[in-house]
Parts: structure tokens; sequence; C-alpha cells
């Protein structure tokens, strides 16, 4: 029978280190996501992500609601890159990306538990920022 030590040797060093396994899961995560979010608000199969935009964002920036949402696609598109290339960096505007989104739910006035949602995403790539290597991953 093998003792404990050398089912961790056998079984890799991921297996033995679970703040690797939070890292690649979370990096996965939040490249995935962001990049999927983002392609949607061309296609809106997910849903009509304009009424999730508050209206003072369309009186400040005079375009249409979906022109918006196009541009929204491109930069969680290049978040959820980021993430994958650099996530220490990527991370941090994951981070900021989600508090904007949050901001703007709050002036929305609606969608509370979605904000709250949001909380808990960006408190994930805060913890993602605190995993990543000082270098390049």
């Amino acid at each position: 029978m093998e003792s404990p030590a050398a089912l961790n040797t056998t079984a890799g060093p991921l297996a033995s280190a679970p703040e690797r396994q939070a890292f690649l899961l979370l990096r996965t995560v939040f490249t995935v996501a962001p990049v999927i979010f983002g392609l949607d608000k061309f296609t809106n199969l997910l849903t009509d992500w304009t009424i999730y935009l508050a209206p003072i964002v369309t009186d400040v920036v005079p375009l249409p609601a979906q022109t918006i949402m196009y541009g929204v696609g491109v930069v969680e598109i290049a978040a959820g890159l980021a993430v994958a290339l650099k996530p220490r960096f990527g991370s941090l505007l994951v981070a900021a990306w989600l508090l904007g989104i949050i901001v703007n739910l709050i002036l929305l006035g609606s969608f509370s538990d979605v904000a709250l949602r949001d909380f808990g995403l960006l408190v994930g790539a805060l913890a993602l920022n605190r995993l990543s290597p000082t270098k390049r991953s």
C-alpha cells in the first residue's frame, strides 16, 4: 500500500497545490465568461442586453443602446483575452469593468440581484489577482 505522500507525487504537482487549482479555475472562468458574454452582445441570444443599460448612459453617450452594447462586447472580449494572457493585469481590468456594471445597475434602479451577483464576481476577480503569479503564466 502506498503512503499518502507517494499518492500526491504520482498525481502530479497540480493535485498537491490547491492555490494553483484555484488560480487555474478562476483564470479559466474569467477568460471564457467575458468572451462569451462579449460575443453575445452582438447576437443577443442569451438576453436583450439593452434592458440592462441605464438611460443616463444613452443620455451621456449619444448613441443607440445597441451600439453601446457592441462597444461593451468588444471591451468584454478584450478583458477575457487579457485574463488569458496576463492574468494579474486582466483580473484588475475585469474587476474594474464589473464595478462599472454594478454602478450602471444601481443607476438603473433595477436588477439589484444582478448587481449583487456581479459584486461576488468582482471579489472573485480580485481573488484571481491575488493568486496570479507576478510573472506571466
